[in-house]
């Protein structure tokens, strides 16, 4: 048992493997601040929605506005950083680019396009939503709108199918994405918090791709009227 001042415990435990088990390491919840926390949040979530500014832009001001307003402290901030999650976006971004900048993800879309003239409406769509789920597991989801948009409105127009069907099998395609941790940011923000791993996304995620993909595309067939 050791005695003495909080400094100098402090110190002695800076210096050593001691852990004080009559001092809590936590610190109180600020609930005072917790309004501010919140009304940061939904006015984040406002102004993006009514386009006034850049989502990732309003969510920096925020940031900045919680730390002046001492909603949270510095070495709190910096606390909850995972380097491995921030590894892991910006060596799947380049990833991405790499795919994107190569033709690689052009080169996919052209190879499954002319399959689609041969097939009915209905197996269109879900060929459809299957590329751009299985590109969006790799590459960013706005990418590969921005890709494939324009080929199924041209392919909609030749073969006689409904281009908008196509577009909105794109875009459901192109949101759904559940099957790896780098397929949304989401996906990525739960993986480090979680504890997952890699295969936890697959085995779980796979299914639910396969789900919502028969759903949407029966939904939009329907829709439709296909």
């Amino acid at each position: 048992m050791l005695e003495g001042t909080p400094e100098a415990l402090d110190e002695l435990s800076d210096q050593s493997e001691l852990v004080s088990v009559t001092r809590s390491t936590a610190r109180a919840f600020r609930r005072t601040k917790a309004p501010l926390a919140l009304l940061a949040l939904g006015l984040v979530v406002v102004l993006a929605a009514f386009n006034v500014m850049d989502i990732g832009i309003l969510a920096m001001i925020a940031v900045a506005a919680i730390l002046v307003l001492r909603c949270i402290d510095e070495d709190e901030a910096w606390g909850s950083i995972d380097g491995g999650i921030l590894i892991l976006i910006f060596a799947m971004l380049i990833v991405g680019q790499g795919l994107q900048e190569t033709g690689a993800v052009m080169l996919v879309v052209e190879t499954v396009t002319p399959l689609m003239s041969m097939v009915s409406p209905f197996v269109a769509l879900l060929i459809v939503y299957a590329l751009a789920s299985t590109l969006t597991e790799c590459v960013t989801n706005n990418a590969v709108a921005v890709i494939f948009t324009p080929i199924v409105i041209g392919l909609g127009q030749q073969t006689g199918i409904e281009p908008r069907a196509l577009v909105v099998a794109v875009m459901f395609g192109a949101s759904a994405s559940f099957a790896t941790p780098i397929g949304y940011q989401t996906n990525t923000l739960v993986y480090g918090a979680g504890n997952y791993r890699f295969s936890d996304f697959v085995k779980i995620g796979l299914p639910m791709n396969i789900v919502v993909g028969l759903a949407s595309c029966y939904a939009i067939y329907l829709y439709y009227g296909m």
